[in-house]
């Protein structure tokens, strides 16, 4: 590999238990080529490795396909990728947090979203506060049996979920019955009391979130979803991407991990689409770094009801892969870039809406 002198990018992970670092190594690798061609390096590191003033980590070489492990100085700028929730609740990567936020390096991406939190926030933006589907934290029966009689159809989402995992459907059936949903069954009880009674343990010992069911659009005869990818640059926050994903067995969820299907955006694509997506990402990008620290990256889960309304569903901090190669090449070209600019001071995100 040849020598660099340019800005160093620093990616945090985590450490296994056999003290490995963990991560999204296709994506590391993809990264480091691509900063190298613009004249940086980059460092992947665990909150473990950070010295007072160096770190410890690895060094992937493209020309030797291997990785290096080397001390190197504190890097210009953090790239948040550790991969967990549990991880980014240790007191390490708390330690990691402040150690950098306290020398003033731009720390990119401040940590998962938890559900809820995330509708408290875009709920404070009257432009986005429309496209939210009405969502209350489950906290006791009584609350959780209003809104289920108010909307007759609802999902169930852990409030710290991802990748359509632990979600179900509720429906209030004319009877008083509530049938129940998930990807692997459909159960049927006698009313709401029942169903609380089986599931209550479930519903309290982590955070779950009911969120109003909203009647999908369909394209070809099934439920679709848009993925949208979105970064920040000198003008704001802008769409680098998107994808539709379409549900084929169930319609819990479009996830391709869950049988989900991958549409080419252009089958759908709008003028009236294209406004949508670059008017939210620019106020949730914002918005996000004004509440919660800087979001350079994120993607968001949107999607269309049968009476033509835009639906915000989620908003996920630590974007998966994208399958469409041209999205997540386009995707690499442009984290690279924003990493060189923000550490020449280029420009820095300004969070006035």
């Amino acid at each position: 590999m040849k020598n660099s002198t340019g800005p160093l990018i620093g990616i945090l992970a985590g450490k296994g238990k056999n003290q490995s670092v963990i991560g999204n190594g296709p994506f590391f690798r993809e990264l480091q080529r691509e900063i190298i061609k613009n004249g940086g390096i980059s460092v992947v590191f665990t909150p473990d490795d950070i010295k007072e003033n160096t770190i410890a980590g690895v060094i992937y070489s493209p020309e030797d396909h291997n990785w290096t492990a080397v001390t190197c100085p504190i890097p210009h700028i953090v790239f948040n990728r550790v991969p967990t929730r549990k991880l980014e609740s240790t007191d390490s990567f708390k330690n990691a947090f402040q150690f950098f936020q306290s020398r003033n390096i731009p720390f990119f991406n401040p940590g998962f979203l938890d559900k809820y939190s995330l509708f408290e926030i875009l709920s404070q933006d009257p432009i986005l506060q429309p496209f939210l589907p009405d969502t209350i934290k489950v906290a006791d029966k009584e609350s959780l049996f209003r809104f289920l009689e108010r909307y007759k159809s609802i999902y169930l989402k852990p409030a710290q979920g991802a990748k359509g995992i632990g979600i179900h459907k509720l429906y209030l059936q004319k009877n008083h019955s509530v049938v129940q949903i998930s990807l692997k069954d459909e159960i049927t009880f006698q009313d709401a009391l029942t169903f609380w009674k089986e599931w209550e343990q479930t519903l309290l010992k982590k955070t779950y979130i009911a969120q109003e069911s909203i009647e999908p659009a369909l394209f070809e005869g099934r439920r679709f979803d848009f993925r949208i990818l979105v970064h920040f640059s000198e003008e704001g926050y802008h769409v680098t991407g998107a994808g539709i994903r379409q549900s084929r067995d169930q319609e819990i969820t479009t996830h391709v991990l869950n049988g989900g299907c991958i549409v080419p955006y252009e089958d759908i694509q709008t003028e009236e689409h294209d406004r949508f997506f670059a008017m939210i990402a620019d106020r949730a990008g914002k918005i996000l770094s004004k509440e919660t620290g800087f979001f350079g990256e994120f993607s968001i889960d949107a999607g269309l009801s049968t009476n033509g309304k835009y639906v915000i569903y989620e908003i996920n901090s630590k974007p998966m892969r994208f399958d469409e190669m041209a999205i997540e090449e386009k995707r690499i070209q442009t984290l690279s870039r924003l990493f060189l600019h923000m550490t020449k001071n280029e420009y820095l995100p300004d969070n006035n809406l």
